[in-house]
């Protein structure tokens, strides 16, 4: 199954290296991990997606509450949360299939952000199920490059009714 486990850390050269570490140490991959200062700037907020049995995650949690660096640790696979990705795809664009290639992107509700004579590069944020299917939606015309941010989620305290 897969977690998606929020972090707040200290914002010290090391602790990304000690939370990999973590992982890796006990033979689990990161899918994905995206960092990034936090509210406050001497924290970073880290969002990390793995896969694995739930006591095995429950394991990790309670280890990585147990690291230094580490404020506090939310596995969100369970509750309500909201989450994005960013990816940014440069894709062929010869001028006979740009039109086609325009329709895509915003019946994705995607962005052209740059433009050359041979290519174009797309932004696309959303579900990682979105991202996925816009990517293979312009893979036919020719992926030139492809980079994913990862998710990034965040709990979501609304819960009831207003």
């Amino acid at each position: 199954m897969k977690h998606t486990i929020s972090l707040l850390v200290e914002n010290k050269s090391d602790a990304l290296q000690r939370i990999a570490g973590l992982f890796s140490g006990r033979g689990f991959n990161i899918d994905t991990i995206s960092v990034g200062r936090a509210e406050d700037p001497s924290h970073v907020r880290m969002t990390i997606v793995t896969h694995g049995e739930d006591r095995i995650i429950e394991q990790i949690t309670k280890q990585l509450h147990k690291l230094i660096d580490v404020v506090k640790v939310v596995d969100l696979t369970d509750m309500s949360f909201v989450n994005r990705e960013l990816a940014l795809i440069k894709v062929s664009a010869a001028e006979d299939v740009r039109a086609e290639i325009l329709q895509i992107v915003e019946v994705f509700r995607g962005k052209i952000i740059d433009i050359s004579p041979k290519t174009l590069t797309v932004e696309a944020t959303g579900s990682e199920d979105k991202v996925d299917a816009i990517i293979s939606m312009l893979r036919p015309y020719g992926l030139k490059e492809v980079a994913r941010t990862g998710r990034v989620a965040l709990k979501r305290e609304f819960q009831g009714e207003t």
